[in-house]
């Protein structure tokens, strides 16, 4: 306990530390509230939640994949992790103290993207369950890439191609039955079904996204086991 709580630490002084990756947990909800306010309220032909949903879909899909693998890269760079494995810090203690922070910041988010859209109670609580959900595996997947990669440019070069395809697989399968039925097994296609869709299945959106992020998580351990030790 710990060492999850010094590396939690740590990673709350380094985030504050780095305006790219804190502005990504600014950039998300201030784009949703200038649209929301100046675009959807006023056009009766727009839902007042889509700029609002959409926002929080490419949040918590995309931009925490690219955002935990370069966080988890500079560690790489700057010797930390070395240090920390070192010091016997197992994979678990690692993820859990530096990706726990990064999920304590995309539920604030999560929250403050509930305060700007149009939500009923029983609305929040399956958004904030899905937001929480899909921010934890790409916090796991972008953990795995960033130790993969062997800096921060590279864990951006391998990072963005994942983040790119869980992101728009979804915005596709909304066209295309093939791409939605393939989809289905994807944490971010859940989640998109879920926030543009509250009366949708929820307990196999929560299955399916349980089983990506103990695949993910599976992944995580092995890739940490493997390449950690060598970093």
């Amino acid at each position: 306990m710990r060492s999850i709580r010094a590396i939690f630490i740590k990673q709350a002084k380094d985030m504050f530390k780095n305006p790219m990756v804190l502005i990504m947990f600014i950039i998300f909800p201030a784009v949703s509230l200038i649209m929301t306010e100046l675009v959807a309220k006023s056009n009766d032909d727009i839902p007042n939640n889509m700029f609002v949903t959409m926002m929080a879909a490419i949040f918590a899909g995309m931009a925490l994949i690219t955002s935990m693998s370069g966080i988890i890269a500079e560690d790489i760079e700057r010797g930390s992790l070395r240090l920390l494995v070192m010091a016997g810090v197992k994979p678990h203690q690692y993820l859990f103290g530096t990706g726990g922070f990064i999920l304590l910041m995309g539920i604030v988010v999560s929250v403050i993207f509930t305060l700007i859209g149009d939500f009923t109670n029983t609305e929040i609580i399956k958004f904030l369950t899905v937001m929480v959900m899909s921010t934890a595996a790409s916090i796991i997947l972008g953990a795995s890439i960033g130790i993969i990669a062997k800096n921060q440019q590279a864990a951006t070069a391998i990072g963005m191609p994942f983040a790119v395809i869980l992101g728009f697989t979804p915005m596709v399968a909304g066209f295309n039955k093939t791409v939605e039925k393939a989809a289905s097994i994807l944490y971010t296609q859940q989640m998109n079904v879920i926030v543009n869709d509250f009366s949708a299945n929820f307990n196999k959106a929560m299955l399916v996204m349980g089983i990506n992020i103990a695949v993910l998580l599976v992944l995580f351990i092995i890739i940490f086991r493997k390449r950690g030790l060598k970093v």
